[in-house]
């Protein structure tokens, strides 16, 4: 017989309360808070006004924002991934090298978790992209070149928690679809997503080879759809990012 899990339900929901903020809620109510966790007004009250206490928010009387003290949380484990410094640097390269915005990712459940950035000068995409962004995984370059690498068990358990949303005309919505794209994304080594996340936005992604299944790692270089093609990006990005990918590899084996 299975051993018991043990978790702490009011924890979790005050996790959630963490997660409803973000880039289009960066200050809330506490009705506002409530209708994004599906907690009572009550139950999101005392949560709130917990952060506050701990410093982790502020409040204005009506309305609540966090603190740079949540980052403490989220440091905790970029401290331990002690090759994020070099993945920076090597992103920074890209960046000098192809004028793109170059980026790494993790997967977190249904999502892709941004652990690293190297942004070009021009914007991208119509939200900032940070440190902590996430997007779905289904719709993204990393999400499917991290995706590719998922056994079948891990694949399974990933369809469970996606919606697979529908954010473009251009965005892969099925099961099926998504499978047959992934075993491309396995023959060819990379993955390339063409609109499927934002109009305008094209992007190529590789996974980063040898690691832990736990600590899975991809980078991509994004640029404007109407300044690149699909077949211009492949043939001048993805020397460049092979290339990074290998060095970042070799920083995590030693």
């Amino acid at each position: 017989m299975p051993a018991r899990i043990e978790t702490v339900a009011s924890f979790a929901k005050g996790l959630d309360v963490i997660r409803s903020f973000g880039v289009d809620a960066r200050r809330q109510t506490i009705t506002e808070v409530a209708a994004r966790t599906g907690l009572t007004r009550a139950g999101a009250r005392r949560f709130l006004h917990t952060l506050v206490e701990e410093g982790y928010a502020r409040s204005d009387g009506k309305h609540f924002e966090l603190t740079a003290r949540v980052l403490e949380l989220g440091n905790a484990y970029i401290s331990g991934m002690t090759e994020l410094e070099t993945v920076r640097d090597i992103l920074q390269d890209l960046t000098r090298e192809l004028g793109e915005s170059a980026s790494a990712a993790t997967l977190d459940g249904p999502d892709i978790i941004y652990v690293a950035r190297s942004p070009a000068r021009h914007r991208l995409m119509t939200i900032g992209l940070a440190v902590g962004t996430r997007l779905p995984a289904h719709a993204t370059s990393m999400g499917q070149a991290i995706l590719a690498q998922l056994s079948q068990n891990e694949f399974d358990r990933f369809m469970k928690e996606s919606k697979l949303e529908k954010l473009t005309e251009r965005t892969l919505t099925s099961r099926e679809t998504l499978r047959a794209r992934l075993a491309e994304i396995r023959e060819q080594g990379y993955a390339v997503v063409s609109e499927e996340l934002e109009v305008g936005v094209r992007s190529i992604a590789v996974a980063i080879s040898g690691r832990p299944a736990n600590a899975r790692l991809a980078i991509n270089i994004s640029a404007q759809a109407g300044r690149i093609g699909t077949e211009e990006m492949v043939a001048t990005f993805l020397p460049h990012l092979k290339r990074a990918a290998a060095q970042i590899g070799m920083g995590a084996a030693r």
